[in-house]
This record gives C-alpha cells, sequence and structure tokens, in this order.
C-alpha cells in the first residue's frame, strides 16, 4: 500500500533530476526533445511527496512503446497512458515511489500546462504555500489513501491552472502558447 508522504522541499531533488535526465537521454537518445522538472519537488520552499516528476517531451509517442525494456532495466514501470490520453506514464520505486515520466509527444496540450501550472507557482510564492498547506492537510486526513488525496488537489489544481493560463497568455502578448 502507498502511504501519502508529504515532506519539506529538499534541495537535492534538483540534483536528483538532473541525474535521472542523464538515464533518460541515454535511452531515448534523439526521440527526446524536451526534459524538465515539474511537480511540487521542481518549487522550492514547498511540502512534496518526495516523488520527482519529468516531463519528457519526444518527437513521437507511438515509438515510446520501444523503449520500455530499457526503462524496466533502470527501474521504472511502464503504465501506459494511465488516465491521459496521448501520455505515457512510467514510475520507478513501486510502493516507495522516487520518480514519475510524464511522456508526451511535442505539441500535446499538456505539456504547456504542465510547464504554466509549474513557472506559475515559482513566480507566485502565496498560492504555491497555499498548495503546500492543502497538501500537509489532504496527507494527514488521508495518511492511506493516495485517492483521496489526490482527489482533494483537483479543485485546486483545476483553479491555478486557470489562472496560469491566463498569466501565461497575459505574459506572452498575442503568441498562442496553450
Amino acid at each position: 500500500m502507498r502511504r501519502v508522504e508529504v515532506v519539506a522541499h529538499k534541495k537535492e531533488w534538483q540534483s536528483i533530476f538532473r541525474d535521472e535526465c542523464e538515464s533518460l537521454k541515454a535511452i531515448f537518445g534523439d526521440e527526446l526533445i524536451l526534459l524538465s522538472h515539474i511537480g511540487s519537488t521542481a518549487i522550492p520552499g514547498i511540502h512534496a511527496k518526495p516523488v520527482v516528476d519529468i516531463l519528457a517531451v519526444v518527437r513521437s509517442i507511438d515509438r515510446v512503446v520501444h523503449f520500455n525494456d530499457k526503462m524496466e532495466r533502470v527501474g521504472y514501470k511502464a503504465r501506459g497512458e494511465n488516465g491521459i490520453a496521448g501520455r505515457r506514464f512510467f514510475s520507478k520505486g513501486g510502493d516507495e515511489r522516487s520518480h514519475h515520466v510524464h511522456m508526451f509527444q511535442t505539441g500535446h496540450e499538456d505539456i504547456a500546462r504542465h510547464l504554466a501550472f509549474r513557472d506559475y507557482m515559482l513566480a507566485h510564492p502565496h498560492e504555491a504555500e497555499r498548495y503546500s498547506q492543502l497538501k500537509l492537510r489532504l496527507a494527514a486526513e488521508f495518511p492511506t489513501d493516495m485517492e483521496e488525496y489526490v482527489n482533494g488537489k483537483n479543485e485546486f489544481i483545476k483553479v491555478i491552472d486557470e489562472r496560469a493560463k491566463r498569466w501565461v497568455i497575459r505574459a506572452n502578448g498575442d503568441r498562442d502558447v496553450f
């Protein structure tokens, strides 16, 4: 059973991300276009589940399946779309997860959404702190129910996603970023 663990931010998450990127580059080579640190471990100062989330943008989502064996050899479990159409999701560490890789083909709308959420939180520390406090409360309320923990964050995330989208559009003028 996966326990809901939320901990204070750790500086080493950034170096763990960088190290894992090297492993992913060795596996996927030219198929990879971009690797970005996303999720709460990418936002200094807030509490997070100790799982490093990596956004990977690839040339062709259909070719990702050809790398599943290599991913498994370095500890990942291939989980298919795992609830998001067009994504390939990998987790590492079993019930003691350490990494998630969210792979999307270039141009997928969730790429911009993930990056906007992260960048908005970095630029709005008061919102990041609200998110941190929500996660602490939910982890205390649902220590053994990951589904309820995730469900408890959904409304907050939807609101921030919408704010982040408007924020990015304002910052980029008329350029279409979503």
